[in-house]
């Protein structure tokens, strides 16, 4: 029997023993790690049976008729700091990223510095990104693109097909955990949409952002491209729980751990709450308790019950469901306290 052991195990049976093992790794981290970290320490798990030099990931808008594809949140590895900036550059003439964008759920590979661009080729020779596999997948709840992108040089192989399988069964994985460590931090059920929400660190760097709030941000504060928050946006985030003004809408900002959530509303039409009674609201439609809202705002816990009571008359709702329906869909305006 011993000698019967130690006889070769068949190789396809040693991958998926290996790929399991990856996958429950993966599990693990994503109780174990931030959204950002989540997704940048699964892709190392990933990297021991799909060997890459360097990788790219993030949200990303596609190309419409007035503007090229854009990055909006991304992290790498083995990359430089500039990298979404240069890539940025020349995307509208990126075949590989149209391909790929194209063609969501697909893997996407290439071989060699062939793009028919000269800045594009340029940019790829610069970074040796000579073997190029990428996958994208829809996020309907967000209204972007969500892609993750690997990369070998010159002197590596090109990525297999077997090695495409994992990497496109991997990813399946990985985006879902993701988007379950989202939809926890926002606490909305993001089928019915998360176009109009964002976490931050407090630092500003984004973890996820949906197409709603980038346009707003980006019409608002002319000049922002993605991955960090603009600056004025960062001068609020250590005071929140708080709200901003952003034209026409308004920006709810909650603490939520290490991270804050950013809530995007239409301009109000009715009602008028003060911003510290609107805010509990919200904190009390996320799922938070009197005593939590209460520590988070520096209250007593009678004083919540008395915001909430006046928000639930202001806005002529009946219970916490009917609260954050209208608090998402309509919004509630918020006047200066005095």
């Amino acid at each position: 029997m011993q000698g019967d052991n130690q006889v070769g195990i068949d190789p396809s049976m040693a991958m998926l023993q290996a790929f399991n093992r990856c996958l429950l790794q993966l599990g693990r981290l994503a109780r174990e790690r931030g959204a950002v970290e989540f997704i940048a320490d699964g892709l190392q798990v990933l990297r021991q049976q799909v060997p890459f030099a360097s990788a790219w990931w993030g949200e990303m808008s596609t190309s419409v008729a007035s503007a090229p594809p854009q990055s909006w949140m991304h992290g790498r590895i083995d990359l430089p700091e500039s990298f979404a900036g240069e890539w940025q550059q020349s995307a509208g003439s990126d075949k590989f990223s149209h391909d790929t964008l194209s063609r969501p759920g697909e893997v996407i590979r290439d071989s060699g510095f062939t793009d028919p661009d000269a800045d594009v080729d340029a940019f790829a020779r610069r970074h040796d990104l000579y073997h190029p596999m990428c996958i994208t997948f829809e996020l309907p709840e967000s209204g972007l693109m969500f892609f993750v992108c690997l990369y070998r040089g010159g002197d590596a192989p090109a990525f297999s097909d077997n090695e495409a399988g994992l990497f496109s069964a991997f990813c399946d994985h990985l985006l879902q955990l993701w988007r379950f460590q989202v939809q926890d931090m926002i606490r909305v059920d993001t089928g019915n949409g998360a176009s109009d929400f964002g976490v931050a660190r407090r630092d500003g760097g984004l973890l996820y952002i949906g197409a709603g709030l980038c346009a707003v941000i980006q019409r608002e504060l002319p000049g922002w491209s993605g991955s960090t928050l603009p600056a004025e946006i960062i001068a609020q985030l250590p005071k929140a729980p708080c709200v901003m003004r952003l034209g026409r809408s308004t920006l709810t900002l909650t603490p939520n751990a290490e991270h804050v959530i950013l809530s995007l509303e239409t301009q109000p039409r009715g009602a008028v709450l003060a911003p510290r009674e609107r805010t509990a609201a919200m904190l009390f439609a996320a799922g938070h308790s009197y005593k939590e809202i209460a520590k988070i705002l520096g209250l007593s816990p009678a004083t919540v019950r008395t915001y909430l009571r006046n928000c639930y008359l202001q806005l002529g709702v009946k219970s916490k469901v009917e609260l954050g329906s209208v608090l998402r869909s309509h919004g509630s305006a918020c006047t200066p306290q005095p």
